[in-house]
């Protein structure tokens, strides 16, 4: 069962109080065949720096050290959010954690993004030497000694995948970074990096409206012993219950230029998510706590991470640890939302170019 009950005042779904944590620890999933296990799911903290409009940074502290209080072991991050403003704010938050939340969270880096000073982007460096700098200034950012996961963000197209991987088995054999990982790769570059190094796990988008790792990706991934860290479990707040058709965005929020975003596309996505919330109410879960769930259920190979920037966020997509769905609730899912449902590609063409995975 979860904390969830239908309100007697309204069709609104209400979360509870969530039991401490002490009471309920989180479960764990292995992250891969050669990495640690992580809890269950993981916390993205991109939005608390970048993209999706203006954040509270006392909020997002607060989110973090919530989120480590309750179990959650895994942190996500990239040095190019908020051009290391993301790192350094996950680095203020660890240092006024409590010790022991502090000892347990894995840190995953993305690295290799090139910003500009107006906050343009410009490429991809995979380069051996490339690799180590930006190493070295996460370290630095973080205020840690070694870098739990360690990926970048889109491969290089200059530069092959194998000596970047193999820059990153270095750091490895160094001391600087304990595991590798891979964003948005296909099946075919991922073999050639697992030909290199152990790797532990693939980090893509992975979604009830975004199951295209389904046909070749996860098949590999699971091949190969290598776990699935799924972003965008709620498609960017697309498919959370949240986001409303006259909802007007910030201009640096990313949201604005995303196609499954505009117009009729975004009409027609939040008519999915109507479809998801009957399901939800029917089964006492908020949509948020349904669409993460879904996730959960592709197997154990697979960790979601929530892009939660607020507390009650975070409580809500927590819950969804305590879903589970009969086959009859599957298949409802995939008649409301079937594969290829969604209208609009999940970015922009310009960067739908520089996915390894959708070639």
């Amino acid at each position: 069962m979860t904390n969830i009950e239908i309100c007697q005042s309204s069709c609104h779904i209400c979360q509870r109080q969530s039991p401490s944590p002490a009471s309920r620890p989180l479960p764990t999933r292995p992250l891969g065949a050669t990495g640690p296990r992580v809890s269950a799911i993981g916390l993205g903290a991109m939005g608390m720096s970048a993209l999706y409009g203006d954040a509270d940074r006392s909020e997002s502290i607060a989110t973090i050290h919530a989120a480590l209080d309750a179990g959650v072991t895994l942190i996500d991050t990239g040095d190019f959010y908020g051009m290391g403003h993301n790192e350094m704010l996950i680095g203020e938050a660890l240092r006024a954690a409590p010790a022991a939340d502090r000892e347990k969270a894995l840190i995953s880096v993305k690295f290799g993004a090139l910003r500009d000073p107006d906050g343009g982007w410009s490429g991809y460096d995979g380069r051996p030497a490339a690799v180590k700098n930006f190493a070295a200034y996460s370290l630095q950012r973080l205020g840690t000694d070694h870098i739990d996961v360690y990926r970048i963000a889109r491969v290089d197209p200059d530069v092959p995948v194998e000596e970047t991987v193999g820059a990153i088995a270095e750091l490895v054999e160094a001391g600087h970074v304990r595991h590798i990982g891979l964003s948005e790769v296909g099946a075919e570059t991922m073999r050639r990096a697992a030909s290199v190094a152990p790797i532990t796990d693939l980090q893509i988008e992975y979604s009830l409206i975004s199951r295209g790792i389904e046909d070749a990706i996860l098949p590999t991934a699971r091949e190969l012993g290598i776990g699935v860290t799924a972003y965008g479990v709620l498609s960017r707040g697309l498919i959370s219950g949240h986001f409303s058709g006259d909802r007007k965005l910030a201009a640096n929020d990313f949201r604005g230029m995303s196609p499954r975003f505009q117009g009729d596309n975004l009409r027609h996505n939040l008519g999915l998510v109507e479809q998801l919330r009957k399901i939800g109410e029917q089964k006492g879960v908020s949509v948020a706590q349904l669409a993460i769930a879904w996730v959960l259920s592709r197997g154990e190979d697979v960790v979601p991470l929530v892009g939660a920037r607020r507390r009650d966020r975070l409580a809500e997509a927590l819950g969804a640890l305590d879903v589970t769905f009969d086959g009859d609730e599957l298949a409802a899912i995939e008649r409301a939302v079937p594969r290829g449902a969604a209208a609009g590609e999940r970015y922009p063409s310009a960067q739908m170019a520089h996915l390894d995975s959708e070639h």
